[in-house]
């Protein structure tokens, strides 16, 4: 590839070599929808986290009686309660993140035995948010 560059007033012409090519980008990012996504513990990829102070998992011994939580953010309800019998897809509490509610539903049928957060708590993600019998 030719090149012809001015510098101070002077003309050079010089060819450039392409050593690698480049990979493409993509030039299409399809749009995330407007308003609630409804998201659950069924949705988060099970790679393990990573390591350090903020992504350290909390072991728990059968991981089918646990709600993780699929993102970081800030719980701003909690519609559930211990005791309760709930069915899958439940709305168990909601998160805010990036000023976006996501409702956080149950995984599997079952009885609440314990809801580690209340409103206004931040979340981690991956963070055990409820546990069920």
């Amino acid at each position: 590839m030719k090149l012809r560059l001015t510098i101070d007033g002077s003309v050079y012409e010089v060819e450039v070599e392409v050593a690698e090519e480049e990979p493409p980008h993509p030039s299409y990012v399809p749009p995330m929808p407007f308003g609630q996504a409804k998201l659950s513990a069924a949705h988060v990829p099970s790679a393990p986290a990573p390591a350090g102070p903020l992504g350290d998992e909390e072991k728990v011994a059968d991981e089918s009686k646990v709600c993780r939580s699929p993102l970081a953010g800030t719980v701003t309800r909690v519609n559930s309660q211990v005791g309760q019998t709930i069915q899958p897809n439940d709305v168990l509490l909601v998160i805010e993140a990036m000023k976006m509610e996501s409702a956080i539903t149950a995984p599997v049928a079952g009885k609440i035995a314990k809801i580690n957060v209340q409103a206004g708590d931040p979340v981690a993600q991956r963070q055990v948010l409820v546990e069920f019998e």
